[in-house]
């Protein structure tokens, strides 16, 4: 298990079924494949489907020992890549394994699909194939990022650019049931991401969502909270739309690989400290595995009647295997069923009946 302690029952053995990209990423497909076999040799109610180039997954499983009855290979003829423009691509790629992926999910062949492909790919598939819950207005992207007081997540930080209101009303919802349910932290602390603490900063839309929120029952709601909190560990949940909130994602990630670049050049500068690195190595290797994203998985499209999760494209084995665990603890704490009983959904695409008039 990573450092991230999903809240997962493993005594209940619900079956699941994950269905794989092997083709996407920057290591894919062998740590692709790595991490789904390490995945199904710990958990004995998982299946996985790789989907992909068959000869290269052969290839690859050659070398590995697994349980041959709950690995499949699902073999693919093309691929989308990074550069391609996602829709164009979902639909002229029928048989790419992006698309048959999130085809078999909402077939209902399996649960849930892992990729390290192409995010805009990844983001347009899962609605158009994978399809919305009814009543959920815009699915967001929300990894768990890593705080000093444990992971936080960021919701929504990559899938709607522009949102209305009520959009971020329900991602604060979904994102408190599912960090309820996914790290087991009671009742969590959702705040909104803005450019001060006071109720009345911000623009219009997160003004009017201030207080939405803070009229809700519903949610924890702890207030506005600023881009350099989120670190500290202030909220448990932080909401926002995707443009804001893929900014302070890509500057987390870019603070962070500086800072270990910098605290790497000064540790091997000298002799001096060199054994001074030597000594604090274990408890350095601790804290910096605490912070280390591929301990986190990757980032859920919550509010789709499968789940979808989107792993780092430079996604190596651990991320993989940490990817598919969260779709098991999906599944073992029937999230969708949860944001369907406790969101009071509807679907809002058909219209509302009406008394004829008199």
């Amino acid at each position: 298990m990573s450092e991230v302690e999903f809240a997962l029952d493993q005594g209940s053995g619900v079956p699941v079924h994950v269905a794989v990209d092997a083709m996407g990423g920057d290591y894919a497909p062998s740590e692709i494949i790595k991490g789904a076999v390490e995945a199904v040799k710990e958990r004995e109610q998982l299946t996985v489907s790789l989907l992909g180039d068959e000869k290269a997954i052969r290839e690859n499983l050659s070398s590995l020992e697994y349980p041959k009855d709950r690995i499949h290979i699902v073999p693919t003829t093309q691929v989308i890549e990074t550069g391609e423009p996602p829709v164009a691509a979902i639909r002229s790629k029928r048989d790419s394994s992006i698309v048959r992926g999130m085809k078999m999910v909402h077939d209902g062949e399996c649960d849930a699909i892992v990729t390290s492909g192409s995010t805009g790919a990844t983001l347009v598939g899962g609605q158009i194939l994978v399809g919305r819950i009814k009543g959920i207005e815009r699915p967001p992207l929300a990894p768990l990022l890593p705080t000093a007081k444990g992971p936080v997540l960021l919701i929504d930080c990559g899938a709607n650019v522009d949102a209305k209101p009520s959009n971020l009303v329900q991602f604060a919802q979904m994102g408190s049931i599912y960090m309820e349910n996914m790290t087991g932290i009671k009742n969590p602390r959702v705040a909104l991401l803005n450019i001060g603490a006071e109720e009345e900063k911000g623009n219009a839309l997160t003004r009017e969502v201030y207080q939405l929120l803070k009229a809700r029952d519903d949610i924890n709601f702890i207030g506005n909270i600023e881009a350099r909190e989120v670190p500290s560990g202030a909220a448990d949940v932080v909401v926002t739309d995707a443009f804001a909130g893929n900014i302070c994602l890509k500057m987390y990630e870019g603070t962070a690989k500086m800072l270990l670049s910098e605290i790497k050049g000064v540790l091997l500068s000298s002799v001096r400290t060199k054994i001074g690195a030597a000594l604090i190595l274990p408890s350095l290797k601790k804290t910096l595995k605490k912070f280390d994203a591929k301990e986190y998985g990757g980032a859920p499209l919550l509010g789709l009647t499968g789940l979808v999760v989107k792993a780092h494209g430079s996604a190596k084995a651990v991320e993989i295997k940490h990817a598919i665990e969260q779709c098991i603890t999906f599944k073992e704490k029937k999230i969708n069923d949860q944001f369907k009983e406790r969101m009071h959904l509807v679907d809002r695409t058909k219209p509302l009946k009406t008394e004829p008039a008199k």
